[in-house]
C-alpha cells in the first residue's frame, strides 16, 4: 500500500511537470533555459530545507552523485527545449518510449527477463500510448525529437541509479544541489535570450520545488521496491495523466480517443505490475 502511494504521488508529480512546463512555455511567460534553471534551483532549495527539518542528523548521508546530477540536468534541460518545437502528444511518445527502452535494455543487460504478463502489459500500454498520440505524429522536428529522446534516456538513467539509494530524500537533495554548476553554465549560455515574468517564475518554482523536488524523492522511494521492468512499465501512465491535466488546466479537449487510450494504458500498466502474481494465485488454487 505504501509503495502504491509513493508511486501514485510520483507519477502525478511527473504529469504536473508536463502541465506546468507547457503552460509556461506555450504562453511565452518564460524562456526554456530560465524555466530549467529556476526549476532545478528551487528544487534544490526545497529539498535541502526539507532535509534539514526532517532529517537533521543524517548529514553523513548528504552525498550526491555527479553522474545522477548530470542525468537530472540533462533530462530537465532537454525536456524544456524539446517542447518548444514538438507537439505535446509527439513529445510524450518520444519521451516515455525512450525511458522505457532505456530501462528495459538495462534490465535485460543485468539478466532480468520479462515475464509473460510484463511483456503483454508493456505491449498493451505502449499500444495505447501510440493510439493516443499517433494522429499528431506528423513530421516532427528532428531537433526536438532528438532532444526529447535524450531527455528520456537521461530520465531512465536517473531512475535506474535511484534503485540503489539508501536515503532517497538526502540523495535527491544532493543530486539537485550538484546540478547547480550545470545550471549556472546553461544560464550564462542563454542569458541574451532570457525573458521572465512573475507568472513564469512562479510556474517554474512550482515545477521545481513541488513537482520535481518532492516528486522525485517519492520516486526514489518507489523504485527501491520495484524491479527495473516494473519501474519502466508504470511510467507509461504519465502521458495519460498529463493529458488529463491538460484537459483540466489548459482547456484541451477531452476526446473519446483519450478516454479509450486511458483505459488501455492503465490496463496494460496494471497487467504488467500484478498480472503474474494473480496468475500464480489462480494456478495454485
Amino acid at each position: 500500500m505504501r509503495l502504491g502511494l509513493y508511486t501514485s504521488c510520483a507519477l502525478i508529480a511527473f504529469a504536473g511537470n508536463s502541465v506546468l512546463c507547457r503552460l509556461a512555455l506555450r504562453s511565452g511567460e518564460i524562456d526554456a533555459a530560465s524555466f530549467t534553471s529556476i526549476r532545478l534551483v528551487s528544487g534544490a532549495v526545497v529539498l535541502c530545507l526539507a532535509l534539514k527539518l526532517f532529517s537533521p542528523k543524517t548529514t553523513a548521508a548528504w552525498r550526491g552523485s555527479w553522474i545522477s546530477a548530470a542525468a537530472l540536468f540533462s533530462y530537465a534541460a532537454a525536456f524544456s527545449f524539446a517542447y518548444l518545437s514538438l507537439a505535446t502528444g509527439t513529445g510524450a511518445l518520444i519521451l516515455f518510449g525512450a525511458v522505457q527502452m532505456t530501462m528495459i535494455m538495462a534490465a535485460l543487460l543485468a539478466g532480468e527477463r520479462l515475464k509473460r504478463c510484463e511483456y503483454l502489459g508493456v505491449s498493451l500500454a505502449f499500444g495505447g500510448l501510440v493510439y493516443l498520440v499517433f494522429p499528431g505524429v506528423t513530421a516532427p522536428s528532428l531537433t526536438g525529437s532528438l532532444l526529447m529522446a535524450g531527455a528520456g534516456i537521461s530520465w531512465g538513467i536517473y531512475s535506474l541509479r535511484g534503485r540503489n539509494t539508501v536515503n532517497p530524500l538526502a540523495q535527491t537533495a544532493m543530486n539537485f544541489a550538484f546540478s547547480l554548476p550545470f545550471v549556472a553554465l546553461l544560464s550564462l549560455c542563454f542569458i541574451s535570450q532570457s525573458h521572465l515574468s512573475l507568472s513564469g517564475i512562479l510556474l517554474a518554482v512550482l515545477s521545481g520545488g513541488l513537482a520535481s523536488g518532492l516528486g522525485y524523492a517519492l520516486w526514489y522511494l518507489a523504485v527501491m521496491g520495484m524491479t527495473t521492468t516494473k519501474a519502466s512499465i508504470v511510467q507509461l501512465a504519465v502521458p495519460v495523466l498529463a493529458a488529463i491535466g491538460g484537459t483540466l488546466f489548459l482547456a484541451e479537449e477531452l476526446s473519446a480517443r483519450l478516454i479509450v487510450s486511458t483505459i488501455i494504458i492503465l490496463g496494460g500498466v496494471a497487467l504488467g505490475m500484478t498480472g503474474d502474481k494473480r496468475l500464480r494465485s489462480i494456478q495454485e488454487e
